[in-house]
């Protein structure tokens, strides 16, 4: 997978991420910043991308 390459996440981590970038740019953020914020918050809310694999349910 590229950089950059949004192919690893859910439909609902898509969507969040464009709600939250759509937040920053209401509040003047520019368009790049706020994408990059937008995909920084969902991996750190969400852990990243699909993942794959036994044993990755929550603890």
């Amino acid at each position: 997978m590229s950089q950059g390459d949004k192919s690893a996440y859910t439909d609902k981590q898509k969507r969040k991420a464009q709600h939250i970038e759509d937040s920053y740019e209401d509040r003047g953020v520019s368009h790049k910043e706020a994408e990059k914020r937008a995909w920084a918050t969902v991996n750190k809310q969400d852990g990243g991308g699909k993942k794959s694999g036994s044993g990755r349910g929550k603890s």
